[in-house]
């Protein structure tokens, strides 16, 4: 069953794994990964241990960060057993005015192999759950014009399409009616 979880070295293999798959597609930047502001990503164990140590430091209140960022809790979409990372996930906290344009609060990537299979619904249904414990009543999430298929998962968890802008898709959540996968 699809989970979420905390950014861990136990999963190193599997993260791995994940970020050649997507990576070997042609996709560099993976949405909800949180690497974009690292200098380069070393897929091996130890480098896991770096992203893992980066990523849940982003999370924390007590984390200095740039003006023009805000914190965010990275996880790890999960499926299986043993656990397999199939996915990440990125729950920012707040939104500054490019997030609030473009990127929204939720932003998300499952990889290509385990694509159309529920993951990205089941993960962002419990991402919004886990906003509205963040104190965030509505989530905004966003999606490509052209990207049906992330179009239907925030439709599906009961995004309310409001307009789009730059290219973007915006949807608004309300984090109280927490889309199809209640626990």
């Amino acid at each position: 069953m699809t989970a979420l979880r905390d950014p861990a070295t136990a999963h190193a293999a599997s993260w791995i794994a994940t970020m050649r798959e997507f990576h070997a597609g042609g996709e560099e930047h993976v949405h909800g990964a949180g690497l974009w502001d690292l200098e380069s990503v070393d897929l091996t164990e130890a480098g896991c241990a770096v992203v893992v140590e980066h990523l849940r430091a982003q999370a924390d209140p007590a984390t200095e960060l740039a003006d023009n960022l805000v914190h965010c809790t990275y996880l790890w979409i999960t499926d299986g057993d043993p656990e397999e990372v199939v996915g990440f996930l990125a729950l920012r906290h707040a939104l500054t005015p490019w997030l609030l344009e473009e990127g929204g609060h939720i932003g998300y990537a499952v990889r290509p192999s385990r694509r159309r299979q529920g993951h990205a619904s089941r993960a962002l249904a419990l991402a919004v759950r886990r906003a509205g414990e963040l104190g965030i009543a509505r989530a905004l999430v966003t999606c490509d014009e052209d990207n049906d298929g992330s179009r239907r998962t925030i439709e599906r968890c009961g995004g309310v399409y409001e307009d789009s802008r730059n290219g973007k898709r915006r949807y608004w959540i309300d984090t109280a009616a927490s889309g199809p996968e209640k626990e």
